[in-house]
């Protein structure tokens, strides 16, 4: 076959995201205080963008927003129709965005050696005898970080600013339980010091407080307490010293290794609970975000519902026509006028976008709401399961769209705040045949773990029996299963629990 060139004509069809797609997509999946992040940046780069409450007489056909998107719904008929929509939720069939990969440098310290000359300065200073700490009350009034704290004693503890130097380089390296992992010949090396010179740093940071503070193990921080309350007697020492059996419930092998009676050891073990096992979480910065709700929920006098957006944290968003209409008729030439063309097209497509991110949201909670108005009267035992899939055919989107709308948003009600999806779980079989919420069994089982008898403590089989009993056909590992994503532990570790308990 002889070889030439030639030319073929070839058709096909290809689905292209354009950028304000690909935008959209992640609008929908953002949660409000992104689009809050989001629309400040909009603001600082669209000159004819501006924030600000539109009532509905402004709005009209130029692509201002409408009063807030809110819902309305009966016990009887909760629809999930949006009122007066002018257009349709946002519905987008797309795979996945690629999310963008951060990385960042890690410091690099170098911990140089310093002659005898350099430690006051280096260590701040401050030798035996100088500034009164504050209490324990002024400093956490002050908010102090454990450091802080830390460094507020430490000039009064040590006997030379050597010491104190060395003592603050230990104070920095405690985690936020006020644990000690470095081991110490590091530390000697790293500062240019001797074992002994560490040592008696790290005795330094055990006089501070919170007591405890400063310690390599769970056993040496409770030794420290317990030296603190002169409570650091031989049985005490050997009650510390085998935490292990404490944890198994060993109470036989614990007396005799404490040489006490039952009143002695039950005694003993009162005091252990009332040491601090992590003394320094008093001082750790906390790192729970508050949780800010995108849909509210509220009873109305209909015995039935209210749903709205929250617009608490998103600023309405508005063009300036006469401020366009004043730059455009300044513009010296067709360039610039395409520049303002191009930021008037950007704007009205970013208020239309917001708006039917906020109905497509709407629309997907009503549904949610709906589907589990059992859990909003009565709790968690009516929880039912739920699936992507079944909302998605409800409301007429794609389950993809569903799976973006319900991330990173949470729906508040008078029983707490809820990410939207918490209400999607897998079910198991009921009598009734309307199946029963994950969520729901886990519920349950601990329920009747909290009630069970110290001395019949309810076996796996047993709680599957008893589930059984009410209409849940479930098997033992089933049962084991979801008892151990809850954090409930077996029969045998909950029974030593209990008999701990009851000393």
């Amino acid at each position: 076959m002889a070889l030439g060139p030639r030319l073929d004509l070839r058709q096909s069809q290809q689905l292209v995201m354009t950028p304000q797609l690909q935008q959209a997509i992640k609008l929908l999946a953002a949660s409000n205080l992104e689009i809050e992040t989001f629309i400040g940046d909009a603001l600082e780069a669209n000159p004819l963008l501006e924030a600000g409450a539109v009532s509905r007489e402004d709005s009209g056909p130029s692509g201002e927003p409408d009063d807030v998107p809110r819902e309305e719904f009966t016990s009887d008929q909760l629809m999930a129709q949006g009122k007066g929509e002018s257009e349709a939720p946002l519905d987008i069939d797309t795979g996945a965005l690629d999310r963008d990969r951060e990385t960042g440098d890690g410091a690099v310290s170098d911990n140089s050696r310093l002659s005898d000359a350099e430690w006051g300065s280096a260590g701040g200073g401050g030798a035996a005898g100088g500034e009164e700490f504050p209490s324990i009350d002024a400093t956490r009034a002050a908010e102090l970080s454990l450091g802080e704290h830390l460094d507020n004693q430490i000039g009064t503890l040590a006997v030379n600013p050597k010491e104190a130097f060395v003592a603050r380089h230990i104070a920095g390296l405690l985690d936020d339980a006020g644990y000690l992992s470095s081991d110490l010949r590091d530390i000697a090396y790293d500062l240019g010091v001797t074992l002994d010179e560490t040592e008696d740093a790290l005795e330094v940071i055990h006089m501070c407080d919170p007591t405890g503070v400063g310690a390599r193990s769970l056993s040496e921080c409770l030794a420290i307490q317990a030296r603190e309350a002169d409570r650091y007697d031989p049985c005490m020492r050997a009650l510390i010293d085998n935490l292990e059996l404490v944890a198994k419930g060993e109470i036989a092998k614990l007396k005799r290794l404490c040489r006490v009676d039952d009143e002695d050891f039950a005694d003993m073990l009162r005091e252990l609970r009332e040491f601090d096992p992590k003394p320094g979480l008093t001082f750790a910065p906390s790192t729970t975000d508050a949780v800010i709700p995108d849909v509210l929920l509220t009873a109305n006098d209909e015995n039935g519902w209210d749903i709205a957006l929250n617009e608490d944290t998103l600023p309405r968003l508005i063009v300036n026509r006469s401020y366009y209409v004043e730059l455009n008729e300044g513009s010296p030439n067709e360039e610039a006028q395409g520049w303002l063309k191009e930021k008037l097209a950007d704007a009205h497509w970013l208020i239309r976008a917001l708006d039917q991110r906020q109905k497509t949201i709407l629309k997907t909670a009503a549904e949610i709401v709906k589907q589990q108005d059992g859990f909003f009267r009565k709790g968690v035992s009516e929880l039912r399961p739920l699936t992507l899939r079944e909302v998605a055919e409800q409301i007429d989107m794609h389950e993809s769209t569903v799976s973006r709308v319900t991330s990173n948003k949470y729906l508040h009600c008078d029983r707490g705040c809820f990410e939207l999806k918490y209400f999607f779980s897998s079910g198991v079989s009921s009598s009734d045949g309307e199946g029963a919420s994950s969520e729901a069994i886990k519920a349950r089982i601990k329920a009747l773990t909290d009630a069970e008898d110290a001395k019949k403590v309810l076996s796996d089989q047993k709680l599957a029996d008893l589930l059984k009993e009410e209409g849940y056909d479930l098997a033992r590992r089933t049962v084991a299963k979801y008892r151990e994503a809850v954090g409930i532990g077996s029969s045998a570790q909950r029974r030593r629990q209990k008999k701990l308990e009851n000393l």
